[in-house]
């Protein structure tokens, strides 16, 4: 292997320089990713000088492992590439570690084949998702989510985690995590919102500051992006977590100035502690998508906030971009974005960012400035220069007893401890030395669950066992273990049944695991009731009960709240189950106090602040509070109420009917032809359940039924509307084409029309398309909403 380096001194002087001149963290951001920027530029420069403009834009390229090969390598010589949440090495997402590994060094090696003539050879680098922990790879130390350590207000222990997830990324040969995310979530009904530690802003900055130091080392130390640590990405900037009603990718509107007093306080922290990438997050603000910013990505975040480091993008961000595709869109890279995330039509953008460069819509200096900032990652990460390795030849790469070793794995026990949040006990904890407990409920036992998403898949899930997590530890393992520990016993049910009466329960349940859009919610209100109904059997039969509740955001729980005797916030603590056994029994002081407001109230808007809070930020006890709380309002429109199905299974109701057009045929269950409306039988969970109804341009579908309230409609839409779409029900009419463009491409998703939107809603609501376009359809009714219910997509 040659790298044919520009010049071997001055990548030495590079190196040597690195360690003692960068600045503290804390001074000026300007200068937080600057050093040494000399011998930088003039390495860079010589490096740009003698590459061709094919090879510059491919250091702009970013695409999956899924999507192509060694070869493509070698020919393309891709900048970076990525594993997506559902990616792995040769197509098996659940690969060993070593595979990963072999992997690494067969892309790394495909980069690095001599050029012809004096072009130089530019190593490429791997990305991942490493969002709590290496939690692409079997056998790692799972920690919890950001939201639970925004609960434990430790930023010493987040660079401690960021460390111990940096050695384990590099014993898998990868160079990159796209971490941590600095979101300040606003409307907790954001699928996202357990990426966030806090809706405070000075939390996530002091929090997002100390991943970033845990990850890449502190500035001015000589391990530095040395040994045991890897690039940083703070991300989304900005704004992604104030998006309308909660919707991910959606918009954020509101004064600009306002806006950053919130969503981009984290930045300055993040650059000032060194983070070397940034990147763009796919919302919009004030009606332009962030992607194609060049108000916000160059003149806010160079110019304002001083960072000089990389901005990549995320995964087809730019093809949001109005007026561009995914394989074209030259103006991402006008507006201030270095690398294109884009996942699988590299091939097509990168032939259209060559031809835009050579007929000069792109000016050469834009590109030298967006390669020449990978190329300065690369030296400084040490992956370009005379002392780069192949991946296998680094350190701590291969050293596979590293992966979860038994230290991370103490360290997130800690974390998980510190995280739990007691929101109520009334005596009951800690539980009692020598006490028979009872451990119920269908996540007691479910590793996966506690770890929610992100977890060796995108989405995580319960279909993955607990074999799946080599060395992990469940809630019921660490407190069956605690419990015999303590004189006792404990008994696993995950029905709540029991033979032998226990002096005490633990109910264990909560959400379904769930990453991105895919966890959005309409509202605050936590449906699912099994938990509920094994509070209220040991409530009937004077059990004491401890909930444990886990969440990736707080949720509308009076009902549990009275029903338990004791009600602990776990939110989603990974891998080390033992650390909420630890607080249960009073191995550990509790300590963790709620980074969110939780709501008083089952309505759908957000909780910041006092306004509306059952418990304030900062709110938990510790294990000595037992002072009442006090019965709860359990009144909810959100619940019961009067339900008219309208369709579902695949059937209408006896009552409604459905046409295409201003005629009068009928489309009997759905299915048929009539006015522009061609519907078909579709199968989402069995047979022709579900209509793909497909309308021509300027087709308008009805159903007419009996009922009150709003509509929620499940419906589908994988392509964004190509005209404008409208909802008219009664005499009110509403543009729906901006929500549906926004839950396009994002599965089922649930349609709330209600008078925020449709001030006279009646008997018949009609759906038209001025374009075509395709909508797939699984359930229709109408239902009692909160008068002040939001309309939403």
């Amino acid at each position: 292997m040659r790298h044919l380096a520009p010049s071997l001194g001055l990548l030495m002087a590079a190196t040597a320089l690195s360690a003692c001149t960068a600045p503290m963290a804390g001074q000026a951001p300007a200068t937080a990713t600057t050093e040494p920027a000399m011998d930088e530029d003039a390495i860079v420069a010589d490096l740009l000088s003698r590459m061709s403009v094919e090879r510059k834009v491919a250091q702009l390229i970013q695409p999956q492992i899924n999507s192509f090969t060694p070869e493509d390598m070698e020919r393309y010589r891709f900048g970076s590439y990525l594993n997506g949440g559902n990616g792995g090495p040769y197509g098996d997402e659940y690969a060993p570690a070593s595979e990963w590994l072999r992997y690494a060094d067969e892309m790394y090696d495909a980069s690095v084949q001599p050029l012809e003539g004096d072009e130089p050879v530019i190593p490429t680098m791997w990305g991942t998702d490493a969002v709590h922990g290496h939690t692409n790879v079997i056998g790692a130390t799972i920690f919890p989510h950001n939201i639970g350590l925004g609960a434990t207000r430790d930023p010493d222990l987040v660079r401690m985690i960021g460390a111990a997830t940096a050695t384990e990324i590099e014993v898998t040969g990868i160079d990159w995590n796209f971490s941590p995310t600095v979101a300040v979530a606003r409307d907790d009904r954001w699928g996202r919102t357990y990426e966030s530690y806090s809706e405070d802003p000075r939390l996530v900055a002091a929090m997002g500051a100390a991943l970033v130091e845990g990850l890449q080392g502190r500035l001015g130390t000589e391990d530095r992006l040395g040994q045991g640590r890897v690039i940083a990405t703070a991300k989304h900037f900005f704004g992604d977590g104030g998006t309308e009603q909660g919707v991910d990718q959606g918009d954020v509107n509101g004064d600009i100035d306002a806006l950053k007093s919130i969503h981009a306080v984290p930045y300055p922290a993040t650059i000032a502690a060194g983070v070397e990438t940034i990147m763009a997050s796919f919302n919009s603000i004030n009606g332009r998508k962030m992607h194609g910013n060049e108000a916000l990505l160059t003149d806010v975040l160079r110019g304002e906030l001083g960072f000089d480091g990389l901005v990549v993008g995320d995964w087809n961000g730019h093809g949001q971009v109005a007026g561009c595709t995914v394989t074209d869109c030259p103006q991402s890279l006008l507006a201030g974005l270095d690398i294109y995330m884009v996942p699988d039509d590299w091939k097509g953008l990168m032939d259209s960012l060559v031809a835009q460069v050579n007929d000069g819509t792109i000016p050469m200096a834009r590109l030298d400035e967006a390669a020449g900032r990978v190329l300065r990652l690369k030296l400084r990460a040490g992956i370009l220069g005379p002392d780069a390795k192949r991946p296998s030849a680094r350190v701590n790469a291969g050293d596979y007893d590293k992966l979860g070793m038994a230290s991370h794995r103490a360290v997130a026990r800690e974390a998980v401890a510190k995280s739990q949040v007691i929101l109520k006990n009334d005596g009951v904890l800690p539980l009692r030395a020598g006490a028979d407990i009872l451990v119920a409920g269908s996540a007691a036992d479910s590793i996966a669950q506690a770890a929610g998403g992100w977890t060796l898949t995108w989405q995580g899930g319960t279909e993955l066992a607990n074999d799946m997590f080599p060395g992990a530890t469940s809630i019921w393992a660490g407190l069956e273990a605690a419990a015999q520990e303590a004189g006792g016993s404990a008994t696993l049910s995950a029905d709540g049944s029991y033979t032998s009466r226990p002096d005490v329960a633990v109910v264990v349940f909560g959400e379904a695991p769930y990453a991105e859009f895919a966890g959005d919610r309409k509202t605050m209100v936590f449906g699912d009731e099994e938990g509920l109904a094994l509070l209220k059997k040991y409530e009937a039969e004077g059990i004491p009960a401890v909930a444990v509740f886990l969440s990736g955001r707080p949720l509308w729980m009076n009902r549990e709240l009275n029903a338990a005797d004791a009600f602990v916030a776990s939110w989603l603590p990974g891998g080390e189950g033992a650390g909420v056994a630890d607080v249960l029994y009073g191995k550990m002081p509790a300590t963790g106090r709620l980074s969110f407001s939780w709501p008083a109230g089952c309505g759908g808007a957000p909780v910041n602040g006092t306004e509306g809070a059952l418990f304030n930020v900062g709110y938990g006890r510790d294990l000595g509070d037992t002072s009442p709380l006090g019965a709860l309002d359990e009144a909810c429109d959100y619940l019961g109420g009067a339900i008219a199905s309208w369709y579902a299974d695949g059937r209408l109701a006896a009552s409604v009917t459905a046409r295409g057009g201003e005629g009068t045929a009928l489309l009997p269950n759905l299915i048929g032809e009539s006015g522009g409306i061609v519907a078909r039988g579709l199968d989402r969970n069995r047979q022709e359940d579900a209509r793909r109804i497909t309308f021509g341009p300027g087709a308008t579908l009805s159903l007419s039924g009996a009922g009150e309230g709003g509509y929620r409609l499940l419906y589908k839409l994988d392509t964004a509307p190509a005209g404008t779409v409208t909802v008219t029900s009664g005499e009110s009419r509403v543009d729906v084409t901006q929500g549906l463009t926004v839950s396009a491409g994002k599965g089922w998703r649930e349609m709330l029309l209600t008078p925020d939107c449709l001030a006279d809603l009646g008997d018949t609501i009609a759906i038209r398309s001025a374009a075509p376009m395709t909508l797939e359809l699984a359930e229709i009714e109408r239902k009692d909403m909160p008068e002040d219910a939001a309309c939403s997509f």
